[in-house]
């Protein structure tokens, strides 16, 4: 038999360090592949994909994986590598409480553990639902092995009467109708049966979404592959096409760290302001660039919102869905109109830089990827402001916001958590007017714990019965990238840790200036310190087992909310094989 070329030499493999040497412990690996029915030419020798899958019964995003698994082990099987199909923690941002966020860690290390310690050379990771994309991410980049992200893709559009509904954005739309007493409940009952249509993330450029562009951005996905519905033949031919190239890239030894640097955050950053995506996707990019030792900086989003356009016009700030958004040419054919903030010779998975991408990319509907000198907004989808109230920084999205409250003063009416703000919102005597500013408290990475998408407080119910639709809302929480309004979020230090939020007090003036980029408490300075020396951290309401792990070593949202030991370090050695 011919000896391989020299770059496809099976010694190359981290795999092989399992199976080919011939001694005692690789008898007994190769022994236990019999075991399972395989074959010797089955495995040995040929690059092992480990096809991480976050499906299961409670994650309604990844209904379909256990049929797309299938298809990314065809793939493998043809490029000539053994496909292993492991689970990993799923994370659905419907069911997971308090939040998908407070596990998103947790997956990061299961992650990094299984490709770790397993004969794993390449992997393919399958999510798609909010935070499976940067658990599966943050693990893969700390493994350091060859990996490609394989999207879940949007759900089709839903539908009630002649209306086309959006998951979560149409939601609270419909929910302030029903609270406010024009909505029937037949009607209600009606958006419940059709707004969630099939298997596949939120159709709106929510977080999945929003997740799903900007690591095709990255680099880390195909081309192409952000926007395709999950229900389409195409989704099913792209599980085969990464089965393939993941074979592909394992022989090149192409890593993450070899694509992603800072220039390709930076083109992240101009895609998500582009799309107007979800505030989220700021907490996730910082956490997957601190792993790989790339500084990033709220500041840096906020710069590079001042320059590039809204120019998809997506609910919850514009119009359009998902399926619109893939008809019209999906991620290569709005980064074809952002050539000039992008850096193109960034390389990417297909061992091609992004601008071989995207050439020949086009815009097929214009209302949907708007011309630049067309755009929905002539600034970035999100704002960071600082302030007294948020020394560390804070976000918003003016976009999705009323324009008339973007510079605002008003009275604060604080909530000191999630389950206070439950109890009295809806109180006929709640003392609270349109011009009040909405602040709640302990929402944050601490407090909560997890910073849950609590950031789009409810409008009171009589308010919403007087005709209110907004009103200036204040948190340490996150908001789901569904949602709209005029919600301040991401406040540092948040206050479970002291920030100044924990100081806010009924009645307080508050000044929100998202112009000057501002945001702050009108109260004296004097008043600020006597409060401050008789603050009281809240009691912590976990206190065993990971909870316990995430209270001590969780970051502040700047920080990416990752864990301290986790972030960017020396090398874990491979593990012994004894």
């Amino acid at each position: 038999m011919p000896s391989p070329p020299p770059d496809r030499d099976p010694r190359r493999l981290r795999s092989w360090r399992w199976f080919g040497p011939d001694d005692l412990r690789s008898f007994g690996h190769r022994s236990r592949l019999r075991q399972m029915g395989l074959a010797a030419e089955d495995a040995e020798g040929k690059p092992v994909i480990g096809i991480l899958n976050t499906w299961s019964d409670l994650a309604q995003c990844h209904s379909h994986f256990r049929a797309r698994a299938e298809e990314v082990k065809r793939g493998v099987w043809q490029a000539g590598g053994f496909p292993v199909e492991i689970p990993v923690l799923s994370l659905s941002e419907m069911f997971v409480k308090p939040t998908a966020m407070y596990h998103r860690n947790l997956l990061a290390m299961e992650v990094e553990e299984v490709l770790r310690s397993q004969p794993i050379d390449g992997c393919v990771l399958m999510g798609g639902c909010d935070k499976t994309v940067p658990g599966l991410l943050l693990g893969a980049i700390s493994a350091g092995l060859p990996a490609l992200f394989f999207p879940a893709g949007p759900m089709l559009a839903g539908r009630y009467r002649e209306q086309r509904l959006g998951s979560g954005t149409d939601v609270w739309k419909f929910w302030a109708e029903r609270q406010a007493g024009c909505l029937s409940e037949c009607a209600w009952r009606q958006i419940e049966e059709g707004i969630a249509r099939s298997p596949g993330t939120c159709m709106t450029m929510g977080t999945a979404s929003t997740m799903a562009a900007v690591v095709e951005t990255l680099g880390l996905s195909l081309p192409g592959s952000a926007t395709i519905p999950a229900v389409h033949s195409a989704h099913a031919r792209l599980a085969g096409l990464c089965g393939r190239r993941i074979v592909e890239m394992v022989w090149e030894g192409l890593t993450p760290r070899r694509i992603i640097s800072r220039a390709a955050f930076e083109n992240a950053i101009v895609a998500a302001m582009a799309l107007c995506g979800s505030t989220n996707c700021i907490v996730h990019l910082v956490a997957l660039a601190r792993r790989a030792g790339i500084p990033l900086a709220l500041d840096d989003f906020d710069r590079i919102s001042r320059v590039v356009p809204v120019i998809a016009n997506l609910r919850p700030a514009g119009a359009h869905l998902m399926e619109d958004f893939h008809e019209a040419g999906g991620v290569p054919a709005l980064l074809s109109r952002l050539r000039d903030h992008l850096s193109l010779d960034c390389p990417t998975v297909t061992g091609r830089t992004l601008g071989e991408n995207i050439a020949g990319a086009a815009v097929l509907d214009d209302d949907v990827i708007r011309p630049l000198d067309r755009p929905l907004d002539a600034a970035g989808g999100t704002c960071v402001l600082r302030g007294s109230l948020a020394p560390d920084g804070c976000v918003i999205k003016p976009t999705a916001a009323d324009p008339r409250l973007l510079v605002h003063t008003g009275p604060a009416l604080v909530f000191a958590d999630y389950a206070a703000l439950k109890a009295r919102i809806d109180e006929p005597d709640l003392p609270v007017t349109a011009d009040t500013v909405l602040v709640l408290q302990s929402a944050g990475p601490v407090g909560a714990p997890g910073m849950p998408e609590w950031g789009m407080l409810p409008i009171p119910k009589k308010l919403l019965a007087a005709g209110v639709r907004d009103m200036v809302r204040i948190s340490d929480a996150r908001m789901s990238g569904t949602s709209y309004g005029t919600c301040v979020l991401h406040v540092a230090p948040e206050s479970a840790v002291g920030g100044p939020l924990a100081l806010v007090r009924d009645g307080d003036s508050i000044a929100l200036d998202v112009p000057a980029r501002r945001l702050d408490l009108l109260v004296d300075p004097a008043e600020v310190a006597r409060r401050r020396a008789a603050w009281q951290p809240p009691p912590r309401r976990v206190h065993r087992g990971y909870g316990r792990l995430y209270l001590d070593e969780v970051t502040q949202a700047p920080e990416g909310c990752d864990f301290r030991f986790l972030e960017d370090g020396p090398s874990t050695p491979e593990p012994d094989i004894f």
